[in-house]
């Protein structure tokens, strides 16, 4: 449980519980009498509950309007708060206001920033009205393309400065990128990462919101359920629409970078969309972006794990499900040979199970109208088969 930081409410909030503040003095006995002691400085926190906008503050949360600059007496605020705005959110609670970046990206100093000392952190994001929008924070990606008002997510990151630097950014161009609430949880005061599976990939492979609850499902999202938590943490980069190229080159790969290490796995799908004519990706050049990848991540000493993408639901001839000839398969499964890395051939891994369950099941496994897209359950079928190919594999991915 996170416990709230003993701060102040900030000026222009109105709380909702109104608390009488004392300063408590030890009393020192002197020879010639009493003598107060001035009381010492209070302790730097690693745990806060933010409560962001100009509405009423929930209750166990410290309010931040946008006008809130950082200073190191309070340590914490927004570093431009001239590129904050207050707006209203349809959520509830904390969730029920909160403050819109109007200068974003994953270099943008329009931060919020939180002196934090040393160590591995917790920290849980719930967005205000926003259609979709990513989270970065220490200069790069750390959750994708959160959908919906009042979306929440949660990750862990080390903070080796000093400060955590966050700020909500790009998942959409042209829509309000907003934030609601912020905790933080200190893991640890040692600022290392657990080991990690993380997962690159397009929408077939993306999380969705609300994640416990969401109708359509990226078998990303679902790999947690099969993983064991005491041995790995999941983070899923995987975004809809992405190519190999947009992967590399726009900022998720980089977030990888900075932070994958020795005994992480990285589990990258591509080749749907880099198919399209839109994205102007040859075969030839599909297959060395991917190639390029690979030996990015193999040279930090992390494991990459590269996975073909599933078929539709409709390539059924006489009862058998293949889509083997799809998606530039034939360049990952060769890339995988020529490089010497593990490779999960979900393609013909799902067109077996899709096989054995028949048409109108596999039909049920996918959106209502959608051929392409599986839903929760589908998803979740989906991980089912890439851990259970990992674990054959000699992978430590799947739990008990």
């Amino acid at each position: 449980m996170i416990v709230s930081a003993a701060m102040p409410t900030q000026p222009g909030k109105i709380s909702k519980r109104t608390t009488a503040v004392g300063l408590a003095a030890a009393v020192l006995l002197s020879g010639a009498g009493l003598t107060l002691a001035a009381p010492e400085a209070s302790a730097e926190p690693s745990n806060y509950r933010f409560d962001f906008g100009n509405g009423p503050v929930e209750d166990g949360y410290t309010g931040v309007s946008a006008t809130h600059a950082y200073s190191p007496e309070t340590r914490y605020g927004f570093n431009t708060p001239e590129h904050m705005v207050d707006v209203p959110a349809k959520g509830t609670g904390a969730g029920s206001d909160a403050v819109r970046f109007l200068q974003f990206g994953t270099k943008s100093a329009n931060t919020f920033n939180v002196d934090l000392k040393e160590g591995l952190y917790k920290v849980t994001v719930t967005l205000g009205d926003t259609s979709r929008a990513s989270i970065a924070a220490e200069g790069v990606f750390q959750e994708m393309n959160l959908t919906g008002n009042g979306a929440t997510a949660s990750f862990e990151l080390p903070v080796l400065d000093g400060q955590l630097n966050l700020l909500v950014t790009e998942g959409k161009v042209g829509t309000a990128f907003t934030l609601s609430a912020l905790e933080i949880e200190k893991v640890s005061r040692h600022p290392e990462m657990d080991p990690t599976i993380w997962v690159g990939g397009d929408s077939t492979v993306a999380s969705y919101y609300p994640l416990e609850s969401s109708v359509q499902g990226g078998w990303g999202q679902m790999l947690p359920q099969y993983v064991d938590p005491e041995e790995f943490d999941v983070r899923n980069m995987a975004t809809g629409g992405q190519i190999a190229r947009g992967f590399r080159n726009d900022g998720q790969l980089e977030a990888i970078l900075q932070y994958i290490k020795p005994g992480d796995l990285f589990l990258l799908e591509m080749g749907i969309n880099d198919t399209a004519a839109k994205n102007a990706t040859t075969e030839a050049e599909f297959k060395e972006i991917m190639r390029d990848m690979v030996r990015q991540v193999a040279a930090t000493g992390a494991t990459p794990v590269l996975v073909t993408p599933q078929g539709r639901a409709t390539d059924f001839v006489d009862g058998v499900h293949t889509s083997v000839n799809r998606w530039y398969r034939n360049s990952t499964v060769a890339l995988a040979q020529e490089e010497g890395v593990h490779l999960v051939d979900l393609n013909v891994l799902a067109s077996a199970y899709f096989t054995e369950i028949g048409p109108e099941a596999t039909l049920a496994l996918f959106m209502a109208g959608d051929t392409l897209h599986p839903n929760r359950a589908g998803a979740t079928e989906l991980a089912r088969l890439v851990v259970e190919d990992l674990a054959r594999q000699g992978l430590p991915a799947g739990s008990d």
